[in-house]
């Protein structure tokens, strides 16, 4: 008989299961109140009841987990600082969505050599959360793969679903059962209706296909997420930062009965893909927080220890350290006076009663 399947497949390689990692790399019960306790502070912020700041904040992408770990300390202290008005969370990305080619992030190819070594990425990003987690720092990622939240969700207190995946049926179900706050951003056209659909599908019961901690192929019932939100990240129709689209976004939530939730992506879209022009984008956003702008509810940045990005892929020896090898980040530096600046405006919002 003829084979008509696997016809392009050269090899098939056993993973752990997510019992299996889990159970090697577990959380502590400290952890895990932790991120309880984090995931309930985002949700208070988000939806109203915490006048604070939610600031996602941190690499493009993580590809070196020993500098990743020095930001991480970083932003731990200036966390601690700013707490009162800015909840700090560090942006712990693992997977990276691809137009064509490109490096797929540390769990797809852990050694950044190609090899893809899936296995040891799954155990890298798991022991990286704990130690960042046990900085007293919540972690954010953005879920790409619908499996990998099997492996990893349980220690994510915030995720975002990107503008490429955010009209997939497959993601929006994942979302409906995932237990932390999740952010959808609008489209790669900059639009944020199909975000606003997105929200209302995963605040719904999904049934679809899954796998159980056990790796088993299973059909996940799921109750519904209710604490998804809009990410603004600009598009090709430029960007939607400004008043004008934050006004017209409460609008469309407002008609669709939604919470007036909206997060601003000071990249992307938004800085015109310029890392450099993310403070510009960060104060005017302010401006608004400043003067009233209640809906806003969280900011995201895109920073590393050193400006800019660098060639990639290249030999791992010749690659600068603390340079994202992915989009382009501000320097600790401006990332630090920009947070301390927003602090400052904020006393606007505490002030108000």
């Amino acid at each position: 008989m003829k084979t008509t399947s696997d016809l392009n497949v050269t090899s098939t390689l056993p993973l752990p299961t997510p019992a299996e990692l889990i159970a090697e790399l577990d959380k502590s019960e400290a952890q895990a109140e932790f991120i309880t306790r984090s995931r309930q502070e985002i949700n208070a912020i988000n939806f109203g009841q915490d006048k604070r700041l939610l600031a996602i904040v941190g690499p493009c992408s993580i590809h070196d987990t020993e500098t990743g770990l020095e930001y991480a300390r970083r932003l731990a202290r200036l966390g601690e600082q700013i707490k009162d008005r800015i909840l700090l969370v560090m942006r712990v990305y693992f997977e990276k969505p691809r137009t064509s080619l490109g490096w797929k992030g540390l769990i797809m190819d852990p050694d950044l050599d190609g090899t893809e070594n899936i296995g040891k990425g799954l155990r890298a990003a798991r022991e990286f959360l704990r130690q960042v987690i046990d900085l007293g720092l919540p972690t954010a990622t953005e879920l790409l793969d619908p499996i990998t939240p099997q492996y990893i969700a349980d220690l994510v207190s915030w995720a975002a679903i990107g503008a490429r995946t955010t009209e997939s049926q497959t993601h929006r179900q994942m979302a409906s059962g995932l237990s932390m706050p999740l952010g959808f951003k609008n489209g790669m056209d900059g639009t944020v209706g199909v975000a606003i659909n997105a929200i209302k599908a995963a605040n719904q019961t999904q049934t679809f296909l899954g796998i159980n901690r056990n790796g088993v192929a299973s059909a996940v019932t799921t109750r519904g997420n209710p604490h998804c939100h809009v990410v603004l990240r600009g598009g090709s129709k430029g960007p939607n930062y400004e008043s004008a689209s934050v006004a017209a976004t409460e609008l469309a939530l407002e008609k669709a009965g939604l919470a007036k939730a909206i997060m601003i992506d000071c990249s992307h879209g938004n800085s015109n893909k310029d890392p450099e022009r993310q403070p510009i984008v960060l104060q005017e956003i302010m401006n608004q927080v400043e003067n009233g702008a209640d809906s806003i509810t969280g900011v995201m940045i895109e920073s590393n220890l050193k400006a800019g990005s660098q060639p990639f892929p290249a030999p791992k020896e010749s690659l600068a350290r603390g340079v994202s090898i992915t989009d382009g980040c501000i320097s600790w530096e401006t990332t630090e006076n920009c947070l301390l600046a927003a602090h400052q405006k904020l006393a606007a919002r505490f002030a108000a009663t």
